[in-house]
């Protein structure tokens, strides 16, 4: 709990952004990395939903007309974290889900921006 309690204290920001705060969630949707999407061209119908959680490194770019491109909070485990730079949209919220203890120490090395 002390390392839990040392790394959250070099976070810069311990609450949601006020873009999200304020949003009224009246339609969310979860966009799972399975592949089932592939072939849909639902991706219009997707982009509707007031908040789109994409879980994972499901890819976005270049699948669009199936998986929409909205993407409102990413949720992943470190090692599931998305590799190319266009998968982090600006307007949208990284979440890491840490589980394990070298997830801690990921999390430490990118606040510190050290070699992990």
């Amino acid at each position: 709990s002390d390392k839990l309690k040392n790394l959250l204290e070099l976070l810069p920001e311990h609450d949601l952004p006020e873009d999200l705060k304020s949003k009224h969630c009246k339609r969310c949707v979860v966009v799972g990395s399975g592949g089932i999407l592939h072939g849909s061209e639902l991706g219009h119908l997707l982009n509707q939903f007031d908040i789109v959680i994409r879980l994972n490194d499901a890819p976005v770019q270049g699948y669009t007309d199936h998986v929409g491109n909205k993407t409102t909070i990413r949720m992943t485990y470190p090692e599931g974290a998305p590799l190319s730079e266009h998968e982090y949209p600006p307007a949208s919220l990284f979440v890491a889900v840490l589980f394990k203890s070298v997830d801690f120490n990921w999390l430490q090395a990118m606040v510190k921006n050290e070699t992990l």
